[in-house]
């Protein structure tokens, strides 16, 4: 598998494809992945570089030049997926596009990751995250009714897509391997779409009732009582009781047994109608005792509700420590270092790290000489043209 993408949602996919084993090349311009110079970082070392590169080999490409197309081609001989985020078009003038690579390897799977996609008007904008969290009605419905549209803090459209694009990149092997069609086919992965496909039925919603759904803080406009709530110990609880068993059982812990027989508690709609109640009765509950006392009872009465977690939380937690949801690899220079280990397990082929993120050109010698079958003073001259 070849990574020649950059950032985020393009480098996942490839990312989650090496945690089950995949061999991926990461390609990366001969002055650095842009994403070794993002973010955090410590003793020089890029954290995002160290958790989106693990398990890859990393080669250096000038794909603007003759001579980057040209190993490029090659790499791509043996490729079973090859996975791009460049602006629509770029490929295509570089002589690098599906037409093309499909003439050296009429199996290749050529993922295509963009802002918008590889059609309609929008194609040849610049496509980030931010903006299919803008466009996608994400931050329209995330937020509090009287606060602004609200985006997220973390890379959530280029994962989603991400995550989006590695089920396809499967199924459009599937389609070649397992259903015998032995050839490759384009995934067009735009980043707004999948975000917006998760968002649930708000499109039927608006077309069936006028509805256009809005910010609700913590709440749901499908469930109550549903919100977060503090503890008198200062911690903050995130409460979920949409279904009625769970809601009943709520109302009786908090001692208000009583509205289990009002009509409106019946179901959700009735619910919702009264949450400023609910919340208020369960919130005056909840911060009258500190959260222990608070877990313990919801456990007892099996009612659903959790702290809400930092990440020091996490690292501490009994079950995060028992699924070995955190691991420990060990990095080079910063030695042995915590991270999210590969998810999901699987229990016949379940994934591992096996290293992170690799040095710029790491494996240039391995990959263009000792496979592709170069000689070395080739590798000397490509890098004082600028090639690698």
């Amino acid at each position: 598998m070849l990574d020649v993408a950059t950032l985020f949602a393009g480098p996942i996919i490839a990312t989650l494809m090496a945690d089950f084993g995949a061999d991926v090349i990461k390609i990366e311009h001969p002055r650095g992945d842009s994403l070794r110079s993002l973010g955090w970082q410590k003793d020089g070392v890029s954290l995002w570089w160290t958790l989106l590169s693990r398990n890859k080999r990393c080669v250096t490409l000038n794909l603007n030049l003759p001579r980057g197309q040209r190993l490029l081609k090659e790499l791509t001989r043996d490729a079973d997926v090859l996975i791009e985020n460049f602006r629509p078009g770029t490929m295509e003038r570089w002589g690098l596009g599906y037409d093309e690579l499909r003439v050296v390897n009429p199996r290749l799977v050529m993922v295509r990751t963009s802002g918008f996609g590889q059609t309609g008007p929008y194609k040849e904008r610049p496509g980030y995250g931010t903006l299919a969290e803008a466009m996608s009605g994400f931050a329209h419905i995330n937020g509090y009714p009287d606060g602004p549209p609200t985006l997220p803090p973390f890379a959530l459209g280029d994962t989603v897509c991400a995550l989006f694009g590695t089920f396809a990149t499967m199924f459009a092997l599937y389609h070649r391997d397992a259903k015998g069609a032995n050839e490759g086919q384009v995934v067009d992965l735009s980043i707004y779409e999948p975000l917006f496909w998760i968002l649930g039925p708000q499109t039927l919603v608006y077309d069936q009732l006028g509805i256009v759904q809005g910010r609700t803080g913590n709440r749901t406009p499908f469930g109550a009582p549903r919100n977060a709530y503090q503890a008198r110990d200062g911690r903050w609880l995130g409460l979920s009781a949409s279904s009625q068993s769970i809601a009943e059982r709520v109302v009786r812990l908090v001692g208000r047994e009583d509205l289990i027989g009002e009509p409106w508690f019946r179901d959700h709609t009735g619910r919702l109608a009264h949450a400023d109640e609910l919340d208020a009765i369960i919130g005056r509950w909840i911060g009258e005792r500190d959260s222990e006392e608070v877990l313990q009872a919801f456990a007892q009465f099996e009612a659903a509700i959790a702290p809400i977690y930092s990440i020091a939380d996490i690292v501490l937690d009994p079950q995060v420590q028992a699924r070995e949801t955190i691991t420990t690899a060990e990095h080079p220079k910063l030695g042995k270092v915590r991270l999210q280990n590969v998810i999901p397990r699987l229990s016949k082929t379940p994934g591992r790290i096996r290293h992170l993120g690799p040095e710029l050109g790491e494996h240039n010698h391995e990959i263009f000489v000792e496979e592709l079958g170069y000689p070395e003073e080739e590798l000397a001259k490509w890098k004082k043209e600028g090639a690698i």
